[in-house]
């Protein structure tokens, strides 16, 4: 038997930013065979053989929750040929979702854990068979894309800033040394797992993802190249683009 992956798909967001529609759920236009958002990420996952288990997070929400999430899956996916699929309530950040789905996960002790957004249904299988590749050698992988425009660090959050008042670049940043970060994001399991405990002790602290719990309590995180495809469904206009 092979060694043991899992992915962990969030899908626990409440989709603000789309009018409160779950992005998730939504129809994926060209996607005859996973015809939601969320089915085409699960199915990239299903789609590769040496992940054994996937854990989806969802919402509390009795009209958001489970049901809703099964049934914006393909049937076949829950019908037992295929990787394990279970599901996992979320918590109050995408930081405790994530620890909630690990947590779950420790009495079937993988390897290695994929953390993926569900909002992002173009990743392709070949993309996720890298970062396995990759999490092995180095036990902390995320993919990464280079900035194609200057960034600027500016004096106040953008979000929520813009517009109500002045706003000023505070630093000018080298764009050959930023870049965009993507998922699935992969770790070693029980460090990340133990790194998830510490970070859920930090009252007050909150992280921008996985990677940066791994940084804060493990290591160093390997880069491998992104895909530009693999995109995030953040705004309505995103699902048509």
């Amino acid at each position: 038997m092979g060694v043991a992956i899992a992915a962990v798909i969030c899908a626990a967001g409440s989709s603000s930013r789309m009018g409160g529609t779950k992005k998730e759920y939504l129809p994926l236009p060209g996607a005859a065979n996973s015809p939601t958002v969320l089915g085409a990420a699960v199915s990239a996952f299903a789609s590769v053989p040496e992940i054994t288990t996937i854990v989806i997070v969802v919402p509390e929400d009795t009209e958001t929750g489970e049901a809703a999430a099964r049934n914006a899956l393909p049937p076949e996916m829950l019908d037992g040929t295929g990787p394990a699929v279970r599901f996992v309530t979320g918590g109050s950040t995408r930081r405790a979702s994530v620890f909630n789905a690990l947590r779950s996960l420790a009495a079937d002790a993988p390897s290695y854990a994929l953390i993926h957004d569900g909002a992002r249904p173009w990743v392709s299988a070949a993309l996720i068979e890298r970062v396995i590749g990759t999490v092995k050698q180095y036990r902390a992988v995320i993919p990464l894309l280079p900035l194609t425009e200057t960034p600027k660090e500016t004096d106040l959050p953008l979000d929520g800033s813009l517009g109500s008042g002045p706003v000023f670049v505070k630093q000018q940043l080298k764009r050959a040394f930023i870049g965009t970060a993507q998922t699935p994001q992969a770790f070693a399991f029980p460090e990340i797992l133990a790194a998830h405990e510490k970070a859920a002790a930090q009252e007050g602290r909150e992280f921008t993802d996985d990677a940066e719990v791994w940084a804060e309590f493990c290591g160093p995180v390997a880069i491998i190249p992104g895909e530009i495809a693999n995109r995030k469904i953040t705004f309505k206009e995103d699902i048509s683009c």
